[in-house]
């Protein structure tokens, strides 16, 4: 049997797969919150022109926010499992992440309503996207993931 592909994880493998699977259960839990609040929720946690803009928002955005949260889930999944797909998904879900932001950030007025600093933790959730690709090349690489 190839050695590389029979190498077991280390602790830090566990660890960190671990960290991304409750960062993307956090992802799936602000997505059914979001998506099942009602309006008089939204209209008590948002501002009149921010319940404008998420009222407007079109069904391929949400289509995309779903892609991406449960996507980065099914990947942390995957990375579990010591499964290569996770990759895939965590590409597709970085991909959704990006097509979602575009729209809030360029298309949506989103930045004519929010200081610039609203856009601090869509940063770093692609940064994160980026990184899980990464760690699951990394570990598909060293015989981690089959």
């Amino acid at each position: 049997m190839n050695k590389v592909l029979s190498r077991k994880p280390p602790g830090s493998f566990w660890a960190i797969s671990i960290v991304i699977l409750v960062w993307n259960a956090i992802g799936v839990f602000q997505y059914v919150m979001l998506t099942t609040a009602s309006a008089e929720q939204l209209a008590t946690s948002l501002s009149a022109a921010e319940l404008a803009i998420f009222q407007s928002t079109p069904g391929w955005v949400t289509g995309a926010f779903a892609i991406a949260v449960f996507g980065g889930l099914g990947g942390a999944i995957g990375l579990l499992a010591r499964k290569s797909w996770a990759r895939t998904l965590f590409i597709v879900s970085l991909i959704a992440v990006l097509a979602q932001h575009f729209w809030t950030f360029f298309l949506s007025g989103y930045l004519d309503i929010m200081p610039i600093s609203a856009a601090i933790f869509p940063i770093i959730v692609v940064i994160v996207g980026m990184f899980q690709i990464w760690y699951a090349r990394n570990g598909i690489r060293r015989g981690w993931l089959r």
